[in-house]
């Protein structure tokens, strides 16, 4: 029997659902659905509450003009040091924040320069390349329709393009092959990071511990030095490692497998979504296959495996039905928790004169997937609208809620020190896949059942598909 105790704790902090089980608190049933839980609580006592969660005082701010004042007070609530314990026990490398490794973090930092302005057309027109190869690769082996299971098709194709742009080509005759037995091992790692994040040992895994051993062993250093063309970004990341001495060779390599993850582990779910959505809607295909045809007629560009499509940033942005589907398919199916950590005992000041007393170590957490299927801001919102970030055939970048416009509206990506430095790569990198796929192939569901989001990763970013779905795909005429 489930009951929940509310209590007044000290003027001015909010409600506090505690649970009855000791440590675990609301642990199991936020785990089971976290999403029908908020909703529930926010009902019974209003926009701001505190949950006990396995050791954890977590107060969550429901009310959408709120998060404004949450996600610019970096001084008092803080990300990175929680980010960096919860990373560095994942991905088995030391914490960043230990004196050992003066300035490391904000060296780190800097380097996501290379994923903006400039040097992401770069990096773009790499990844571009690299996925012609492998659709190319893959129009050899499609003479008439194929079969393939989707999810599959996705997370080779994505990884494998995403490891050669950043990490560089195996020389190895059997190159692909290094390539998808890395890939191998890492969904068994991935498969396992939901409990990682949730801190149970890995000892406690199965064979993880051993997982994560072999991958971070690929990225040692003679490792990586066979590997031809990484780019710039990688490189900066290795040229400040070799600053610190106290960072060992398998630290650095841990490093660098953390890289690898974050670069996939969100983009692969988000990318199969984005194409899931398209094929189950067949005026959202059509409309988006017709821009994509559109662009490469009006730039005198021939599709086919033996051209070289080329996309300058510009003409990506201004394809709106890609970009609207896509942002549609993030709205359903992205679940990250925003969290900061209270420096200090402090009272958090709101909009309407509300105030928040938080103590110091308290957690507060957005959660945009509550903003995502409000049915004030997003009219049927577990409708999928392929369009619905269009206006008058340009972006639509307004939404309301009780008529006032809403600052945050779509937040797949976090949000203010905690938003992803690779957010703009991210996003290039699912267009490019799409309109490669769809330039390139007719392709169509190969059998109509129902994929539902599996749950199991609420708070940590994109929701993984429950199964995996067959699809077809054959060269276009």
């Amino acid at each position: 029997l489930f009951f929940f105790s509310v209590f007044n704790r000290k003027t001015g902090e909010p409600p506090l659902i505690n649970g009855w089980i000791p440590y675990l608190g609301k642990a199991l049933i936020f785990r089971k659905d976290a999403f029908k839980f908020l909703l529930d609580q926010q009902k019974k006592l209003g926009d701001i509450f505190t949950v006990h969660i396995a050791g954890r005082y977590i107060t969550f701010i429901m009310d959408p003009f709120q998060y404004v004042y949450v996600i610019r007070n970096s001084k008092q609530l803080e990300f990175h040091e929680f980010a960096d314990k919860m990373a560095s026990k994942t991905f088995d490398y030391p914490a960043l924040s230990k004196g050992k490794f003066p300035d490391l973090k904000e060296n780190l930092h800097r380097i996501y320069q290379y994923l903006q302005g400039k040097p992401l057309d770069i990096i773009s027109d790499h990844m571009m390349k690299n996925l012609q190869d492998i659709f190319e690769w893959k129009c050899s082996q499609a003479t008439d329709w194929e079969t393939e299971k989707m999810y599959k098709f996705c997370c080779s194709v994505m990884f494998e393009a995403s490891f050669v742009t950043l990490y560089g080509r195996v020389p190895a005759a059997d190159g692909h092959k290094v390539i998808s037995e890395i890939r191998d091992k890492f969904i068994k790692f991935d498969a396992s990071f939901p409990y990682l994040a949730a801190n149970i040992p890995i000892e406690l895994l199965g064979a993880t511990k051993k997982v994560r051993k072999e991958l971070i062993h690929h990225f040692l250093l003679q490792n990586m030095t066979k590997w031809l063309g990484g780019s710039k970004v990688v490189q900066a990341r290795q040229d400040i490692f070799e600053k610190y001495e106290l960072l060992g060779d398998y630290d650095k390599a841990a490093h660098h497998f953390a890289f690898l993850w974050a670069s996939v582990g969100n983009t692969i779910p988000a990318t199969f979504w984005a194409m899931y959505y398209l094929l189950r809607h067949p005026e959202a295909l059509a409309a988006v296959r017709d821009e994509v045809d559109h662009l490469l007629q009006s730039t005198g560009q021939k599709r086919g495996p033996t051209y070289n499509i080329q996309l300058t940033r510009e003409q990506l942005d201004n394809l709106v039905y890609l970009e609207s589907a896509l942002n549609e398919s993030l709205r359903m199916c992205s679940s990250s928790m925003n969290i900061r950590i209270s420096q200090e005992d402090f009272v958090l000041k709101l909009e309407g004169n509300q105030e928040v007393g938080l103590r110091k170590g308290d957690w507060i957490a957005l959660y945009p997937q509550i903003l995502h299927m409000d049915p004030e801001v997003y009219e049927d919102p577990k409708e999928y609208k392929f369009d619905r970030y269009i206006e008058n055939g340009k972006k639509k970048t307004t939404f309301y809620k009780a008529g006032r416009k809403l600052k945050y509206f779509l937040m797949p990506f976090g949000s203010g020190i905690s938003m992803c430095p690779g957010r703009f790569l991210a996003m290039n990198e699912m267009k490019m896949f799409l309109f490669l796929l769809l330039a390139h192939f007719d392709v169509e569901l190969a059998e109509n059942k129902a994929v539902r989001l599996d749950n199991s990763r609420m708070g940590l970013g994109i929701l993984l598909p429950d199964v995996d779905i067959d699809f077809r795909y054959k060269l276009r005429s």
